[in-house]
């Protein structure tokens, strides 16, 4: 079955950068869109970032926009979110989320995720 093991949180000052990583297994990592979403507490799950299949597709929400960066490398069957610029309103667990469907759109990952890994703490000090 799909298994997605997120790491790489924290606790980072205000300003300061992280990287988080998720490894996948269970099938073929390169057919499928992945994508990173939050949830801060008393808050609803949102979705921060997403990738099609083959890399070349993202979305972001607009809070993260020119300060979040989602990649893939195939080769290691992981996805990252580079996190720069970070803001105490960026605390959060963060989870890692694949589509069940094959070489569905960003946009489509980012409405519509069906696995999920156990998430990771990141928390910004201001």
């Amino acid at each position: 079955q799909v298994q997605l093991v997120e790491s790489g949180g924290g606790l980072v000052q205000a300003g300061g950068s992280l990287r988080l990583s998720c490894a996948a297994s269970g099938r073929t990592f390169s057919n499928y869109a992945m994508g990173w979403f939050r949830q801060a507490p008393g808050k609803e799950r949102e979705c921060v970032a997403t990738i099609n299949s083959s890399g070349g597709m993202t979305y972001y929400a607009d809070s993260v926009k020119g300060r979040f960066t989602i990649s893939r490398d195939s080769a290691k069957n992981t996805v990252y979110l580079q996190m720069n610029s970070l803001k105490p309103e960026d605390t959060a667990v963060y989870y890692c989320a694949t589509h069940r469907i094959p070489f569905t759109t960003a946009q489509r990952m980012a409405v519509s995720p069906n696995y999920w890994g156990q998430g990771t703490q990141v928390t910004v000090s201001s």
